[in-house]
């Protein structure tokens, strides 16, 4: 007996499956900013904690991720350079 597995490609459900992928992503993201943090020895507050996990935007998240690599605090991610402004 075969299985209909047709419904697994329609468009809502490649649509859910992008949305999936994306919020993964930028999850990943997030992650990647606080682990770079933490390995630089950069106090993260819980303020801070909230506004890095709670950004959607993984445009926003990769450039907070570059900044954090050069940051000597974690408060200056946040900061738009001058030539970024």
């Amino acid at each position: 007996m075969a299985v209909d597995l047709s419904f697994y490609k329609s468009y809502i459900s490649e649509e859910i499956r992008d949305e999936g992928r994306e919020e993964g992503r930028v999850r990943t993201a997030a992650e990647d900013v606080l682990l770079v943090l933490e390995a630089r020895g950069l106090d993260v507050s819980d303020e801070i904690l909230e506004r890095i996990t709670g950004c959607a935007d993984s445009d926003l998240l990769r450039r907070w991720l570059t900044r954090a690599a050069t940051a000597t605090t974690a408060e200056e991610i946040f900061t738009e350079p001058e030539s970024e402004a």
